[in-house]
């Protein structure tokens, strides 16, 4: 900020001053964008008003099919930069501390994405954030297209062609962002090319948040009834994660001490299951004759991507943290995709017509793997069953476990550090004889491994079967 000032020949003394005015442009800017269209501006008295709620009814009321719908004005607790005068140094400092400031909404349809909304702050530094929904995006995809469809909300129950909307989707990923969203920027924040000259910098695009769900549309609502009630059994009691119910909304980071958890909820339209690791999430749901599988990416740190450094992209490229920019979207929608996959492979597994007998004969018999042979499992005693309850947690869906991960949940806790490598050997051990019988498999290039298909499948039935009691095993053989 010091940069800037100097570059725009503002005196520090005058700071105040000069944001004020710069705010009252702004949004005597937005004033005449909606004048313009002939579209309402509207303050909100409170910020825990449901602008999105407002906007749906205004385009409802006036028939919007596109463009502005409105430009709604909140008061909001944001980080600003303020000028204060230190007593003790005799001089004005610059920082970056949070207050109150006025927020613009603008809420479109857009002639690409469908419905979106874009935030302004109207003080320095004027963040943007932009609110855009795959599935309205989809949306426009298919009536594009040609292609017919029904829709529910957020949901598409049934759709004429899978294989092309699948295809639609995975378009999305090429999508050039900076273009999009600078476009957005021009048309709702006019004044931003004025106010970023002097430092002739545009803004670095980045996700604070982002969703990505796996659909599985059913024949109707009856038929995902009939085994939703199973499924959601199953993922308390097989994934291995406690029942505890965590607040919305939870802020600060999560400490090394925080546990791990699985959430069971009920909610207005049914039953929600939800998995935390760390402030990323795994959950599913159903939303009429849809299953939805869904992750949430919070903090991207958790995963990695196969890149160059960050300011030297042509180096040598190796597994590096996954950005919050634009840039690394792609591979956060891959390692999303993936989680889902995983997790919907777990649940399927209350479906699996095989026999246990025959699942559990392929694991309790030794092998022979790279030369080595491994001792047969017994999935129904005591010590097997807690290993292989250890790596099915919900939570390793999302980005797979370590040897520390499965330690962990062994043994307690020690500070003898001699104690420490005798555990870490014996869970190295454990680990080879799983990947001897084929359930799980090391990640390339990491120490994280991950539950094979077939692992996911067999595990998650005979843990199902060693969690119900002897009266619902003889109603299911009955």
């Amino acid at each position: 900020m010091e940069h800037y000032l100097r570059k725009a020949g503002v005196m520090w003394k005058d700071f105040k001053q000069f944001a004020i005015g710069l705010t009252g442009r702004v949004r005597q800017a937005a004033e005449d964008k909606a004048k313009e269209q002939q579209r309402p501006v509207i303050y909100l008295a409170s910020s825990r008003a449901s602008k999105e709620d407002e906007a749906r009814q205004i385009q409802q009321r006036d028939g919007v099919k596109k463009g502005l719908i409105a430009i709604m004005s909140c008061v909001e607790p944001w980080r600003r930069w303020c000028m204060h005068g230190n007593r003790a140094t005799k001089r004005l400092e610059l920082s970056l501390e949070w207050g109150k400031c006025t927020h613009l909404y603008f809420y479109w349809i857009h002639e690409e994405l469908g419905f979106l909304h874009l935030r302004l702050q109207t003080w320095f530094p004027f963040l943007v954030q932009v609110c855009v929904n795959g599935r309205e995006w989809l949306g426009r995809q298919m009536d594009k297209a040609g292609m017919a469809y029904r829709r529910e909300e957020n949901c598409f129950p049934w759709i004429s062609d899978v294989g092309r909307a699948q295809e639609l989707m995975e378009q999305q990923q090429a999508t050039d962002w900076p273009r999009v969203l600078g476009r957005l920027v021009k048309q709702c924040h006019p004044l931003h090319e004025e106010i970023s000259r002097p430092i002739e910098r545009e803004y670095y695009w980045t996700a604070a948040q982002s969703e990505y769900a796996t659909d599985v549309m059913f024949r109707d609502r009856e038929a995902l009834e009939r085994i939703y009630p199973w499924l959601v059994h199953h993922a308390v009691m097989s994934f291995g994660a406690e029942q505890v119910m965590r607040y919305m909304g939870r802020s600060g980071r999560v400490g090394i001490n925080d546990e791990v958890v699985t959430d069971r909820r009920r909610r207005s339209v049914g039953v929600r299951v939800k998995h935390w690791l760390n402030k990323n999430s795994l959950k599913f749901y159903d939303k009429g004759s849809v299953l939805r599988d869904e992750v949430t990416i919070n903090e991207p740190k958790d995963f990695r991507v196969w890149r160059g450094a960050e300011n030297k992209p042509s180096s040598k490229k190796q597994w590096r943290v996954l950005r919050r920019s634009v840039a690394d979207f792609s591979r956060r929608a891959e390692v999303s995709r993936k989680a889902t996959d995983r997790h919907l492979t777990a649940l399927a597994a209350v479906e699996v017509q095989s026999s246990l007998a025959q699942e559990a004969a392929q694991v309790c018999r030794a092998v022979r793997w790279e030369g080595q042979r491994y001792r047969a499992l017994n999935p129904l005693g005591k010590t097997d069953a807690e290993l292989l309850a250890a790596v099915n947690r919900g939570e390793f869906a999302i980005n797979g476990f370590r040897n520390r991960d499965v330690r962990a949940r062994l043994y307690a806790p020690t500070q003898d550090k001699r104690q420490e490598r005798r555990q870490m050997a014996a869970v190295g051990r454990k680990l080879r004889l799983l990947r001897g019988h084929g359930l799980i498999a090391k990640v390339s290039k990491t120490h994280r491994y991950v539950v094979t298909e077939k692992g996911r499948r067999i595990i998650t039935a005979l843990l199902t079967a060693r969690q119900a009691s002897t009266e619902k095993l003889t109603a299911l053989a009955a």
